[in-house]
């Protein structure tokens, strides 16, 4: 193979895939977890950054139980509790934020931004708190930005609270100067160890600068231009993406890095648009992806042949769902995601196995029959049906999982490949005891 045959190879699809099937939309009742969750992976990415969340004791209570950090240990999230009487009209609820993030700054100078986070409750209201961010930035400058975003969960998915952060981020972005040479903006929030794990590979290959959004601290946020070009580490970062466009950045067309194969081709993407020569990008891919390749073997022979059916509850089910029907060789019964953008998934759907089942959209009754009716080794859903499913005596894994544990990257396929082994293992223990 020549050496632009080769990068060429690992960007394209071997089959025709799933970009013209049918889609299944439904609209119903459906079962997720509304933005606030993104708090959580969220506040340990940004080290200087606080997420205010302005909503009820319920509201507490979801981001606590979820993220596990009793708030004595002083994370990095916290909750503006509105009481009764600032829903009924009795108190005026900017006073009282007001004094919430007067109180909140003094206590943690540490804090460089700070994030207003809507709820049900606040947006029921109309409170306005991008009104009450750009009013207390103005009061707390420079020392603190303070920005505001919408975690409601009224019609949104879980992931969608990380898309409505880093658009909140978009335009405190600074301008990218004329004569900027071009760099590569990898955006998504990823664990450190992958950022570090990615940014090595882009240095062997000779890609560069790069820069991550969401930044780790808050006065490193990347500039952006007409000389910027983009990467999507996350499939749900429609908003985002929009506005970077819209400040020029250009888009790259690839998979997402899941696995060997969408990692290889996420990679082939940059390389391309910096006219890396073939044997370069072999050489500072192919060793990484043979060890991963190796450590997905042994779990393949686990996996080969089991029926696997996605729930639609993080718009990461059909990259994954590439990657365990190509990768680990499972049988795809139906996946189903929240929101279908046919334009950033346009790769992943070439490379789904033809006649997949798909779905958009969710009428959880509806999709609990065809579930049933399909007798799944494993299910990938959100922990309101794990239980009753679990109870039926059906393998689950908690779709929220996929986003706490790190997955992107050769290194941590093997781990991606595990979180689907794992529940199988149990069930089988479970029945054998």
């Amino acid at each position: 193979m020549s050496g632009s045959d080769a990068l060429t190879a690992a960007g394209a699809a071997p089959f025709g895939g799933c970009s013209t099937a049918p889609v299944l939309r439904e609209r119903g009742q459906h079962e997720v977890f509304c933005g606030l969750t993104g708090i959580i992976w969220l506040h340990r990415k940004i080290q200087d950054a606080f997420f205010l969340v302005v909503g009820s004791r319920t509201c507490a209570h979801l981001i606590q139980s979820a993220a596990g950090v009793m708030i004595f240990a002083e994370p990095r999230f916290g909750t503006a509790i509105m009481e009764e009487k600032d829903l009924a009209g009795l108190a005026d609820m900017n006073d009282e934020l007001d004094k919430v993030v007067d109180r909140l700054l003094s206590r943690r100078p540490d804090i460089k931004l700070l994030f207003l986070v809507g709820s049900c409750p606040s947006e029921v209201i109309k409170l306005d708190l991008a009104r009450a961010a750009s009013r207390l930035s103005r009061r707390h400058a420079p020392d603190v930005k303070i920005l505001a975003y919408s975690g409601s969960g009224i019609e949104t998915t879980f992931t969608q609270g990380e898309d409505a952060c880093l658009a909140a981020l978009v335009p405190t972005m600074p301008y990218e100067e004329p004569q900027d040479p071009p760099s590569l903006l990898v955006v998504g929030a990823l664990a450190e160890v992958v950022e570090d794990q990615l940014r090595r590979v882009f240095d062997e290959m000779g890609v560069g600068p790069v820069k991550f959004l969401p930044p780790r601290r808050a006065d490193e946020l990347p500039s952006v231009g007409p000389n910027t070009r983009m990467l999507l580490a996350q499939p749900f970062l429609g908003d985002t993406t929009r506005l970077l466009e819209a400040r020029g950045a250009q888009r790259l067309v690839a998979p997402f890095p899941l696995g060997v194969e969408g990692t290889t081709a996420w990679l082939a993407a940059a390389a391309r648009a910096w006219g890396v020569p073939a044997e370069r990008f072999r050489a500072a891919t192919e060793p990484r992806a043979e060890r991963a390749r190796r450590a997905l073997s042994r779990l393949r022979t686990e996996l080969e042949g089991k029926k696997i059916f996605f729930f639609p509850d993080s718009q990461m089910e059909i990259p994954l769902a590439r990657f365990v029907s190509r990768e680990l060789g499972m049988k795809l019964t139906e996946v189903g995601t929240p929101y279908l953008h046919r334009q950033h998934l346009a790769p992943e759907l070439e490379l789904l196995p033809a006649g997949a089942q798909l779905s958009e959209g969710q009428d959880v009754e509806r999709q609990l029959d065809r579930c049933r009716a399909a007798h799944p080794d494993l299910v990938v859903c959100g922990l309101g049906l794990a239980n009753p499913l679990e109870a039926e005596g059906t393998a689950t894994k908690w779709s929220i999982e996929l986003l706490f544990t790190p997955v992107q990257g050769y290194e941590q396929a093997a781990d991606l490949a595990e979180l689907f082994a794992r529940p199988l293992r149990r069930r089988a223990q479970l029945k054998v005891a």
